[in-house]
């Protein structure tokens, strides 16, 4: 199966998708499946499907919170951070790096 027909079959799941969505969740079924075949039934295409839909919307959700985090330790003095304040930079990090493992297919770093 190449890409466009797994486009196609996205989109017979989820007609409602915008073209961006479907798009990326078969950038991320093809990064979480190496033979594509495999989803060539019906049944394991809407489960990979829900599956990649819902470990998006947890980086989306992850990384929203972290949006906010760093918005407000933007306005503190970096020489005055706190332990606290520190482990949120690293939590940053750590969800980018899931949110880059994602659309890159492999492990970018590990925090």
């Amino acid at each position: 199966m190449n890409c466009h027909e797994l486009a196609q079959r996205v989109k017979a799941l989820e007609p409602d998708a915008s073209p961006q969505d479907v798009a990326r969740i078969c950038l991320l079924l093809a990064n979480d499946h190496a033979d594509l075949e495999f989803l060539q039934d019906d049944a394991k295409l809407k489960s990979a499907c829900q599956s990649t839909s819902l470990k998006m919307q947890l980086a989306t959700d992850q990384h929203a919170a972290m949006t906010q985090e760093l918005e407000e330790l933007a306005g503190s003095d970096p020489e005055k951070f706190s332990q606290e304040q520190v482990w949120v930079l690293i939590r940053a990090i750590k969800v980018q790096s899931q949110v880059l493992q994602m659309y890159v297919g492999q492990p970018v770093l590990d925090v």
